[in-house]
């Protein structure tokens, strides 16, 4: 099986792309545009396998996405590319309309073309899997509001995106869900929870306060840090697509999440303990470091994942808790500065990062 996967570059791409060629017998497309996300170093443990063909194209290019299919002939597209960042939507919404909205179409329309040409047997076997993500649900009722049973996103919970980000997300979802409506095409769609692990672009919440303890940096948090989130490792993602894309089954959506709901300040408390046990301070805590700073517009206050389905049908569930996850991501860390001291001075690509962003 030849499997195109877009966005191969980016950490959950990268994660998946790693996992395809270590673990399963598939040739691997990865496509990516390489924008200040895409990063090949997190591939240099794979790139040369006799597997795995990088193409650099831009999902929104019609034309070079056509020479693509026809020069690799995928039997599954993955589809991952996506700009991803909330705080980047909210000062600049226009690249995430750009991506994740128009590219998803013109991905769409070439994938459907292509598979209409398909012969009969490959075109019954032939799957468009679409990642995206729990942000596109919106709020949550948060335990400061509600007594009880506290509520978690289904696979049938209405949308109710609340950032730029979150919305052109939900609006490929659609697109997707239209095509197969419409046109046929047999997709499957995922909707994850919070990754984090290894190779994690350092302006997200977990490689931020990382990096900044070690360097002795203010830890911001936003607002008084009682967001919620459901934290999902991103190994295990990984596996939970390579499930759903070769067993689930066309038209349905499974949501994957990692039964790890965590304050932020939880979250940045518990690197934090980790730091002090496996590389503490002359002096202190590193917990001394943590900054609480204004909240974000829109800031969604809770998101949490009901995995039951993936569970009961596929056969699939996380594999690392918080704690052994995040020991595992802040070990990494530790190792391997050499790739996270090129994504921060932009060595990798010639963008330099600008810090002091949370997600």
């Amino acid at each position: 099986m030849k499997i195109l996967v877009t966005g191969g570059a980016g950490f959950i791409g990268s994660a998946l792309v790693r996992f395809l060629i270590n673990n399963t017998s598939c040739d691997v497309v990865n496509v990516d545009k390489l924008t200040y996300a895409g990063n090949l170093d997190s591939l240099s443990s794979v790139s040369a396998s006799s597997r795995y063909f990088f193409e650099k194209v831009d999902i929104c290019d019609s034309i070079a996405l056509k020479a693509v299919f026809v020069k690799h002939a995928p039997d599954v597209v993955m589809h991952l590319a996506a700009e991803s960042h909330v705080d980047r939507s909210i000062d600049g919404p226009s690249q995430f309309i750009q991506t994740n909205i128009v590219g998803t179409y013109c991905l769409l329309e070439v994938v459907r073309e292509y598979w209409h040409a398909l012969p009969l047997i490959r075109k019954g076997a032939f799957r468009f899997h679409h990642i995206s993500t729990d942000e596109v649900y919106g709020d949550l009722t948060h335990p400061d509001d509600f007594s009880g049973t506290l509520p978690l996103f289904t696979e049938t919970t209405s949308y109710a995106p609340s950032s730029p980000y979150s919305a052109s997300k939900a609006s490929s979802d659609h697109l997707v869900r239209a095509w197969m409506r419409t046109y046929g095409l047999p997709v499957v769609v995922t909707n994850c929870s919070n990754n984090y692990g290894p190779y994690h672009f350092p302006e997200k919440l977990i490689p931020l306060v990382i990096l900044n303890a070690l360097e002795g940096k203010s830890l911001p948090v936003y607002g008084s840090g009682d967001q919620i989130r459901d934290w999902l490792f991103v190994d295990d993602h990984a596996k939970a697509l390579f499930c759903v894309v070769t067993k689930g089954t066309v038209g349905e959506t499974y949501n994957i999440g990692g039964h790890n709901e965590k304050r932020n300040i939880e979250v940045v408390e518990s690197i934090c303990s980790i730091l002090d046990e496996v590389k503490p301070k002359t002096e202190g805590s590193y917990k001394d470091q943590i900054v609480y700073v204004a909240d974000r517009p829109g800031h969604d206050r809770r998101y949490a994942i009901d995995a039951t389905k993936i569970s009961r049908e596929l056969g699939w569930t996380p594999e690392e808790t918080f704690m052994t996850g995040l020991r595992k991501t802040v070990a990494w860390y530790l190792e391997n500065k050499s790739w996270w001291h090129r994504v921060r001075t932009g060595e990798y690509q010639g963008t330099r990062l600008g810090l002091g962003e949370n997600s």
